[in-house]
């Protein structure tokens, strides 16, 4: 290798000659010059004291002259004589040797030349002699060429192989002799070509090392004078290559020296070789030029390989090249290859000891002399260097012992930081040596002494780290790379890092140990880590000195580090009191890790983590410790808390403070609660969080809304404490949870709070309850969804905004035409709650809002709303009014009342004031909740009636707060609000005086027409005021009704404006006074929607026939949603309501309105006439109940022939009726029956036929003959003919039918009895006692509470079942296996039949799951749920597939269920009780109590019984709402009658189809060859009709058939769910006509 490096270096200054010099055969060794960067090691040495950096060898443009050369050899030359003849040479040649000889200096320089190749291509010439005739060529004197030509001939002639050791001397002489400076690279390639390249030195062995030494000292003093002349002049170096002639000559002379001694060093003794040595050392000391040293360490390289380095110079050399390895960067790797072999030679352990020394006998003042801290240096870096190797075969082992106490007293003797730096570095490679293990020296060795060195060599670091501004990764950025503390640190981090490795690997293998997993399965199973268990799989005895190294260089650890101090604190206990350092250890790690912000989340948890340990063991034992140890400890822990900016380590200071407050003495509790405010009052001073209003980095979509640590205040976190205490102590004590208490509504009212610390503590003071006791609790169950659906404070609302945005987008023009053509069109009937919330969403400038540009605080959720879950007992010391006087109480505990009239008043001054909008928005939506609780405000009755008046004077004056334009909200929205804070007020009405109950009512009536969207709310809370404010709601029910009739065209109220209608009609006291054209006010709004409906279905025809025309082939026509099967509920919603009013109106009355009312169902909305099977039917009721108000009459059961004799029975088709005469042949005696759509009469009637004359003669031919016979003889067709013989009879259908006396119309009649005359409702009713969840045992109840049984008895009716001849909606009627009894209720046109399981037997044995019972409220599409259970009721405790809606009952205040046994009849007449209709997903929202509603328990039972009829009726439309229609019985009625007449009547040429309104199947597409069919049935359908119609018209008579009967039987239900396509449009020229023909009124009366 090294005759490599010569002879690359050689060669590179011979190419830049005239003429190259041959190699020698064979020899291709390279170069050693491949480093990229110069620099010196003399540099480096003045670098210490000062001196400037290394640099390279600089050019030097002119070569020095030499002096002449010696005499001697001179004389000599001339001395020599000439032989005559020239062996062995050519004659041609001859007259040049002669030239050469004798010539002058051109002709001797020219024969030079000639010769110079014959020598070379004739070996046997006579080279000597030609040489001494051309020795005085090369005098220094001579000319340039001259010397040239001399010495090129020279070159030539050394090379003569047959050359005797006598010449070679001869030539040497001539080689080492003084020439001409500028001929050095000559004379040195003619020795270089003597020498063979080292390897030939016979004839001069022992001068060549005395000759290279001299040259040496030469060529490094000429070197220096052409660099330092260069650098006068300003030259600098171009690149890597060597432009100078001194240089080149001084590398090739040190190349050559290489090969002398790699071939030749046995010849040199010592004192040669100490010279040569000495010279290379000179030049090390001397140079600044990284070649330079280069080349030295080659030479010494040769030197220890080849041979041996004297004794006396061995010092020298390991200082001189550990300083070189330190030094000099770019030369370390070949210093160290000579240092390797050094010490894996016989030197070796006197190199270790030479180091060694260098370390101890280190003087106290070292720092004042470089030349010793250079060489420290060079000790410390070959020692790193060695101490990795140590493990590898042939280097010396390091004595662990020495080199500790070396360092040691180094760190005693300097601080200077390089040093501090390569002792670290040492450190690191004790730890870590060439294969990545521990070093074999320290396994057993004491690491104590070690690490004590290096946290001295970091002190520095540590310092450093103490300030304030300064961290671990500031001074390891790139641009603090060149500072001394930045480079200690990055070594120190190496440190840290290795022992991290060491102590996890020690930690791994010892978990593997105690898993039962080898070793080397483990390695096996995954990468092999670097650490000393891979070899060592023993246990680390210096754990405890690394983790005691760390705690002193705490500030320098990073997190990972820390984070093992800690896990070894924990597992070892270190911080408990068991240990003597405990209290020590407990400050470092309150100190050092947890109070240090700079840390990282993770290692403040853990130190906390090992704090609350420590706590809870000093608890434990807390009477070893003095009373004000603890106290005192948690002082401590929360002396800087205010400053707390780490929101997660916050939470768990706080959680760990708030465990201790729940149980520590008052004193402690005041302190810490006073302490943790200091946070809040900190948190204003900083900038708050972010508003409501900014905007979010994220897009807003539907959230996780856990409490997320960057999304909160420290105010924030600190409430939570104190809601988490609250919760802790409520129960057990009074004056803790009185002063937290306060300390959050003061939190929540004040607006200079965070925004989410109020909103948090809101969602505490929010959630306060009180039982029938008064006594407090919280309650996990807000019951707000709706309301925050309508705020978008759901995820699923969000969710839903966010879609419509996004949507908005591409439709927003047509979006916004579509809606303005449909509200200037009119009533538009959908589901309210999705469709009213269809508004595009925008901005204040009308700008679409892209999604994702607000962020909201708070989202509607129970989930993690409290810290905690709250607990379900109430509190037995904290009451919010006297204690019940039936409850039971401990006189023991002591008991405080809690003012939450407080409470109350600070949501007054927000609601007056104004606040943020996100706390203005949990108040609207959570305030009526918690009003639905009366105990808890029984005690801030002032503030109820401010609160009162305060919404209604807002809502009055339209001066509430109005939402922030982003959120996509309007003013609607808040007021929506506000109604339903109002209706949850109302239920407060005791306390009011009766012009505050009117106040509130013409709120609600502001309400209806003020706000679009505001009409539904108001007109559900005018429902609750019918019920609990009749006086109030009567006096301005006129108004209510005007309103409604103004707001007619507005969408998404006809179902609520009609339901309020049928309540209304059923409390008559309310409208008592009413006068005709207040009731037509009624019977208008009715009208106005049946016309609206029957439109939308004609629209929807032509559109739906336009679309099958124009849709192309593979597309379907749009699919109607769930909204469009509603108009169908408004079609029977609208009928109900004329019914009923029409019931409503006096006797007397009731005639002067059918002509208006025939006129109004006949006549759509543009004045033509239309008439559908429900018009028909309605008119049919009133003929029925217009002059008469009695109950169903009967066939008369003694009509028999036992008692009158033979009866004859004849039937008749007859309009729309079906008559049947039983006539007594003999006696006079006939029944009538008629059959009519919506009932049945029964006649029983006498013709008194007088005695005839004596001189009357009998008529039949018997009598003649003097035969008996009767005296009379009457059949059932002369009562027909008698009473039909003055109207003119054709060949139409006002003729009667006959019907003949056979089973198929016998068959048809009991099939037309078999329909009811009344419309059939069920609907289950169930009690869920306390604390019932699961469905068997709240199926299993037999009985409930007072308030239950109470209101089952106003419900309805006990009735028994068994016998009973009504329907009982699948009751066993024989055997009672469903109950002995059940409560039914009846009016005339409705039935219902309530499916209560406390009346239906239970058997645990036979029927655990009451399966018998499941089977009847499974399949009601109503129930009726009691829940005194004290929870949350959930659609799905009773799963079915036909439970549509749950109607949910709840005590306002809960009580146990012994407690409900313990109320006075007083009390439970004054009970309120929450309402809510619960419905299955998908089902629209078709009820007042959609939204939780306050109702009394004297109006419950109608207000219930109301709501679960509503909903039976809607639930039938929408169970037939995928195909078919539900019919009435009326209706099935009216299709059994003309399905006779079809069969038995006259044959009619059917018309066209004509439009009708829309059956149950609205919504759905059917088949072509379906269409047809039912377009063929629809002009049957509508030719019957017309055909009834013109026989109606030709009717003259007013005759008993047509007109209202006397006798009313059941009314039938006019409530079908679905009307018919049996629907008939006539012109105008024939409506007088028909309505004349029906208006029955105007010849009846």
């Amino acid at each position: 290798m090294f005759r490599r490096i010569a002879f690359l270096g050689r060669k590179a200054g011979e190419e830049r000659q005239t003429e190259d010099m041959s190699p020698s055969p064979g020899d291709d060794t390279p170069s050693l010059h491949d480093s990229k960067n110069s620099g010196g090691l003399a540099s480096v040495f003045k670098g210490l004291a000062g001196a400037a950096k290394l640099t390279k060898s600089p050019p030097a443009p002119v070569q020095s002259s030499g002096a002449p050369i010696n005499a001697q050899i001179a004389e000599r030359l001339n001395a020599t004589p000439t032989p005559t003849l020239l062996r062995g040479m050519p004659p041609q040649h001859t007259e040049s040797f002669e030239l050469l000889k004798n010539g002058s200096m051109n002709e001797r320089v020219a024969a030079a030349n000639a010769l110079r190749r014959a020598v070379a291509d004739y070996p046997l010439n006579p080279v000597l002699d030609i040489w001494y005739a051309a020795k005085d060529l090369v005098d220094p004197t001579n000319p340039k060429a001259t010397r040239y030509s001399g010495w090129e001939l020279l070159r030539e002639c050394v090379k003569h192989a047959s050359s005797t050791d006598l010449e070679r001397n001869e030539y040497f002489q001539t080689i080492s002799a003084d020439a001409n400076p500028d001929d050095f690279h000559l004379q040195l390639a003619a020795l270089v070509d003597l020498t063979n390249r080292g390897r030939n030195l016979s004839g001069f062995d022992y001068d060549v090392f005395p000759l290279l030494s001299r040259w040496l000292e030469d060529a490094f003093d000429a070197v220096r004078a052409a660099r330092g002349a260069a650098k006068k002049q300003g030259s600098r170096m171009k690149g890597k290559a060597l432009l100078t002639g001194e240089d080149r000559n001084f590398t090739d002379l040190f190349g050559f020296v290489t090969d002398v001694i790699k071939f030749n060093f046995n010849v040199a003794d010592d004192d040669a070789a100490e010279v040569l040595i000495e010279r290379l050392l000179d030049i090390c000391m001397n140079t600044s030029v990284e070649e330079d040293l280069q080349a030295c360490i080659s030479v010494m390289d040769a030197i220890v390989t080849f041979g041996v380095i004297p004794g006396d110079k061995l010092k020298s050399c390991v200082h001189v090249l550990c300083s070189i390895h330190c030094l000099v960067p770019n030369l370390q790797k070949y210093a160290w290859h000579t240092i390797s072999i050094l010490c894996r030679s016989h030197n070796g352990h006197t190199t270790v000891r030479l180091l060694l020394d260098v370390l101890t006998s280190l003087p106290t003042n070292a720092d004042k002399k470089k030349e010793t801290i250079r060489e420290v240096r060079g000790a410390l870096s070959v020692l790193t260097k060695l101490v990795s190797k140590s493990s590898e075969k042939g280097y010396p082992a390091v004595p662990y012992a020495l080199l500790v106490d070396g360092l040691s007293t180094v760190v005693k003797s300097t601080s200077a930081w390089k040093i501090n730096l390569d002792i670290l570095r040492l450190t690191n490679s004790l730890l870590c040596d060439s294969r990545g293990d521990i070093n074999n020296m320290l396994v057993d060795e004491d690491w104590t002494p070690m690490f004590d060195v290096a946290a001295t060599c970091a002190g520095a670091v540590v310092t450093s780290l103490t300030k304030a501004d300064n961290s671990m990764q500031s001074l390891l950025a790139p641009e603090e790379a060149d500072s001394p503390e930045s480079m200690l640190a990055r070594e120190l981090a190496r440190l840290i890092r290795r022992l991290e490795m060491v102590l996890s690997d020690e930690s791994s293998a010892t978990n593997q140990k105690q898993e039962g997993v080898p070793p080397e399965q483990a390695e096996d199973g995954g990468q092999k880590s670097e650490g000393v268990q891979m070899e060592q799989p023993n246990t680390l005895v210096q754990r405890q000195d690394c983790i005691i190294f760390f705690t002193k260089i705490y500030t320098a650890l990073p997190d990972s580090a820390a984070i093992l101090v800690l896990e070894y604190f924990k597992k070892f206990r270190c911080c408990s009191p068991s240990d003597p350092l405990w209290e020590t250890n407990l400050s470092l790690v309150l100190d050092a890790f947890l109070a240090d912000r700079k840390r990282s989340t993770d290692v403040r948890l853990r130190a906390l983590q090992a704090f609350t340990e420590v706590y809870d063991m000093i608890e434990f034992l807390n009477d070893q410790f003095e009373p004000d140890f603890i106290p005192e400890l948690v002082k401590r822990l929360l002396a800087d808390v205010a400053g707390e900016t780490d929101i997660v380590l916050l939470q768990e200071v706080v959680s760990f403070a708030a465990t201790v407050a729940s149980t520590a003495n008052f004193a402690l509790f005041c302190h810490i609660v006073d302490t943790l405010r200091g946070i809040i009052g900190n948190s204003r001073l900083r900038s708050p969080i972010s508003s409501s209003l900014s905007p979010s980095p994220e897009p807003l979509s539907t959230p996780q809304h856990s409490k997320s640590a960057t999304n909160q205040t420290p105010s924030n976190v600190v409430v939570r404490g104190y809601v988490q205490m609250f919760l802790r102590v409520l129960n057990y004590d009074a004056a803790k949870s009185t002063r937290l208490l306060r300390a959050l509504v003061s939190i929540a009212e004040s607006n200079s709070s965070e925004t989410d610390a109020r909103i948090t503590a809101m969602q505490l003071l929010f959630r306060l309850r009180a039982d029938w006791a008064n006594r407090l609790f919280v309650t996990a169950h807000t019951e707000t969804g709706n309301l925050a659906a309508a705020l978008y404070r759901t995820e699923e609302s969000i969710a839903r905004k966010v879609a419509e945005e996004a949507s908005y987008s591409t439709r927003a023009p047509r979006s916004e035409t579509v809606g303005s053509a449909r509200s200037s069109r009119g009533v538009s009937l959908g589901q309210g709650q999705l469709q009213d919330r269809g508004y595009p969403f925008r901005s204040a400038s009308g700008s679409k809002l892209p999604p994702g540009q607000y962020q909201q605080l708070w989202v509607a959720s129970d989930v993690d709303a409290l810290p905690e879950a709250p607990s379900q007992a109430a509190s037995p010391v904290l009451y919010c009014g006297a204690p019940n006087e039936d409850a039971e109480i401990d006189d023991s505990a002591p008991f405080t009342v809690l003012h939450t009239g407080v409470w109350l008043e600070a949501i007054l001054n927000l609601l007056r004031q104004g606040c943020d909008w996100e706390v203005y928005s949990f108040i609207l939506v959570h305030l009526p909740s918690q009003l639905s609780n009366h105990a808890v405000f029984r005690n801030a009755v002032p503030q109820l009636q401010e609160l009162r008046r305060t919404i209604c004077e807002q809502i009055k004056m339209n001066n509430f707060q109005e939402p922030p334009s982003i959120y996509g909200l309007r003013r609607a929205d808040v007021a929506i609000c506000l109604f339903h804070t109002l209706t949850m007020i109302l239920s407060y009405h005791q306390y009011f005086q009766k012009a505050e109950e009117d106040e509130i009512v013409r709120a609600f009536v502001h309400g209806i027409a003020t706000w679009e969207r505001s009409a539904k709310c108001c007109i559900h809370a005018l429902t609750i005021c019918c019920h609990e404010l009749p006086s109030s709601t009567g006096k301005a029910l006129v108004t209510i009704l005007q309103k409604m009739s103004q707001i007619i065209t507005q969408p998404y109220v006809a179902m609520h404006i009609l339901e309020f209608l049928a309540c209304l009609s059923r409390l008559p006291s309310l409208y008592a006074n009413f006068r005709e054209d207040e009731y037509r006010i009624v019977f208008g709004i009715s009208f106005r929607y049946l016309q609206y409906v029957r439109g939308k279905k004609q629209v929807y025809r032509m559109s739906t026939n336009s679309d099958s025309s124009a849709t192309p082939t593979g597309e379907s026509p749009p699919v109607l949603g769930a909204s469009d099967d509603l108009p169908q509920y408004v079609y029977t919603l609208a009928y109900h309501v004329v019914v009923f009013w029409f019931l409503a109106l006096k006797l007397p009355d009731r005639v002067n309105q059918v002509g208006w009312i025939a006129k109004n169902l006949f006549t759509d909305v543009d004045g033509s006439q239309v008439a559908d099977e429900q018009a028909h039917l309605t008119l049919d009721f009133m003929q029925r109940v217009t002059y008469a108000d009695v109950d169903e009459s009967a066939a008369d059961p003694l009509f028999t022939e036992e008692r009158i004799g033979e009866i004859l029975k004849k039937r008749w088709l007859i309009g729309n009726s079906l008559v049947t005469v039983e006539q007594a042949t003999a006696t006079g005696w006939a029944q009538i029956t008629k059959r009519q759509p919506s009932g049945t009469s029964s006649y029983t009637i006498r013709e008194l036929f007088r005695p005839p004359p004596a001189h009357q003669r009998p008529m039949n031919e018997s009598a003649r003959e003097g035969h008996a016979a009767p005296a009379n003889s009457v059949l059932p067709n002369h009562l027909l003919v008698q009473l039909l013989s003055s109207m003119p009879q054709g060949s139409d259908l006002s003729r009667p039918i006959p019907l003949p006396e056979d089973e198929v119309v016998d068959r048809a009649i009991r099939m037309f009895d078999h329909n009811s005359t009344v419309d059939g409702h069920k609907v289950g009713v169930i009690y869920i006692g306390e604390n019932q969840t699961a469905e068997s045992e709240i199926l299993a109840n037999i009985t409930g509470s007072g308030d239950y049984v109470e209101f089952l008895n106003g419900l309805g009716t006990l009735t028994k079942l068994k016998g009973a001849t009504f329907n009982t909606q699948g009751l066993d009627r024989q055997y009672d296996t469903d109950g002995e009894y059940t409560f039914c209720w009846r009016d005339r046109v409705t039935e219902i039949v309530f499916h209560v399981t406390t009346q239906m037997p239970t058997n645990s044995d036979h029927d655990p799951q009451c399966t018998l019972k499941k089977r009847h409220i499974g399949n009601d599409f109503v129930n009726i749920i009691f829940n005194d259970s004290g929870l949350p009721f959930k659609f799905d405790t009773f799963p079915s597939e036909f439970n549509f809606v749950n109607i949910v009952i709840t005590p306002e205040s809960r009580a146990s269920f012994v407690a409900t046994r313990q109320r006075t009849p007083k009390d439970v007449e004054e009970s309120f009780y929450k309402v809510r209709l619960m419905s299955k997903p998908g089902f629209p929202e078709i009820s007042p109590a959609a939204e939780t509603k306050i109702v009394s328990l004297k109006a419950l039972p109608d207000f219930i019984r109301l709501l679960a009829l509503n909903a039976s009726v809607f639930s039938l439309v929408w169970a037939h709402r995928e195909g078919g229609e539900h019919i009435s019985p009326w209706r099935n009625r009216l299709r059994e009658i003309r399905r006779l007449r079809e069969k038995y009547g006259p044959k009619l040429t059917a018309h066209g189809p004509t439009p009708s309104p829309p059956g149950t199947a609205l919504g759905h597409n059917l088949p072509p060859t379906a269409t047809t069919a039912a377009q063929l049935e629809a002009a049957r359908a509508g030719s019957t009709v017309r055909d009834s119609f013109s026989s109606l018209r030709r009717s003259s008579v007013a005759t008993f058939w047509s007109a209202s009967s006397e006798q009313n039987s059941h009314r039938s239900s006019m409530l079908s769910t679905a009307t018919t396509d049996n629907t008939e449009v006539m012109t105008a020229n024939a409506l007088d006509l028909l309505v004349d023909s029906l208006d029955f009124s105007k010849w009846s009366n």
